[in-house]
């Protein structure tokens, strides 16, 4: 019986032991879960995380000064001291500028040096010239008549505008001019020196900033919400019957029972015709005082409505409105619903009437004899 019972246990031992080699398996297992759990719980923190710093999207207020790399040029700059230093943009107001981070407002590498950084950072960037105003193209530089050219500009160096292209002269011989109709600065490295100085918040500002980029110009703005009756369709109630048969699962029948009234009514020549009813609706504007100069200004001129999509999608508005003021008590006119520009300021009656050479003695003289 004892040889028995020690074969018995020796049987048994295998797999005692293969159940405590299992239980040292299973343990590490265990722990891999628990470090799995951990890691996806520290991912999901980092995911959830803000990052830090500026960010496209943002409204940034800045100065800078950008200057060619090779001999140093002066390219751009918001510093008055600057602009005065180099006898450049006497008529010109010069201050910080608010941009948009992402939207190319500023070189594409100096966006990407902002990013991440905080007010009252400085950076100064290399942008290269591809980056900047592109390499020059051999292209580019043609031979042109001549007499294409105004007398009076017939010389190297002048800037001209030929069949809508913008050039400068290199040479002119006889009856021929070479002209190098590639961006003044191109070929050219752009060293760029900012300042970050606020994160632009308040809407007034924003519009301001949009439109000081876009036309480069000071205008007046404000917001406004205007209450406006607009005419909406009338949902029949054969359509909410329709909805409620849809969400209890009897669409067939439903679309049956409307197959069935459409042929009837065609059988009868009648249709019903849609219902409206005026409803009054919100609508969060953003007003722009227009002026003489604005109405002259080549960008507002030829890209008026571009602009006013930018605007309503950066300030989130339902549309904007160029207001115009007439005279002292003569109300306000504006565009509703889209841009249009101001044809003028509050000059007087008379002074219109001189600008289309009417003579306003007579139109009283007429007047008088209608009452007689």
């Amino acid at each position: 019986m004892s040889n028995e019972s020690e074969a018995e246990e020796a049987e048994q031992d295998p797999a005692d032991e293969s159940a405590a080699d299992t239980g040292e398996e299973t343990a590490p297992e265990a722990d891999e879960g628990a470090e799995t759990e951990a890691e996806t719980g520290e991912s999901d923190e980092a995911e959830s995380e803000e990052p830090a710093g500026l960010q496209r999207g943002d409204f940034v207020k800045i100065e800078y000064t950008a200057r060619t790399v090779e001999d140093g040029h002066l390219v751009d700059t918001t510093d008055p001291e600057v602009a005065e230093e180099e006898g450049v943009g006497e008529d010109q107001e010069f201050g910080p500028r608010t941009i948009i981070l992402g939207e190319g407002h500023v070189f594409g590498p100096v966006e990407d040096d902002i990013v991440g950084k905080e007010v009252g950072d400085t950076g100064t960037v290399i942008v290269p010239a591809t980056e900047a105003f592109g390499e020059v193209d051999d292209e580019e530089i043609r031979t042109v008549p001549a007499d294409k050219i105004p007398e009076d500009e017939r010389y190297p160096g002048a800037h001209v505008d030929i069949d809508g292209e913008h050039g400068h002269i290199e040479t002119i011989i006889g009856g021929r001019a070479r002209v190098d109709f590639n961006h003044p600065l191109a070929g050219e490295d752009v060293e760029y020196d900012y300042e970050i100085l606020a994160v632009v918040e308040d809407r007034q500002t924003k519009a301001e900033g949009l439109l000081d980029i876009y036309l480069d110009m000071d205008l007046e703005v404000w917001f406004e919400t205007d209450v406006e009756e607009e005419q909406q369709l009338v949902e029949s109630d054969d359509e909410d019957e329709k909805g409620e048969a849809e969400s209890e699962g009897e669409e067939a029948e439903s679309e049956g029972e409307e197959a069935g009234d459409e042929a009837a009514a065609d059988e009868d020549g009648d249709t019903d015709e849609p219902e409206y009813e005026t409803v009054e609706v919100e609508k969060d504007t953003l007003y722009i005082e227009a002026t003489p100069q604005l109405s002259m200004n080549q960008q507002w001129m030829f890209q008026k409505q571009q602009i006013a999509q930018q605007l309503v999608q950066q300030l989130g508005v339902d549309r904007v409105i160029v207001q115009e003021t007439l005279g002292e008590g003569a109300g306000m006119m504006g565009g509703m619903g889209g841009m249009m520009g101001g044809m003028g300021g509050g000059g007087g009656l008379e002074e219109a009437l001189e600008d289309e050479d009417v003579d306003a003695e007579e139109i009283v003289e007429e007047l008088d004899g209608v009452e007689e």
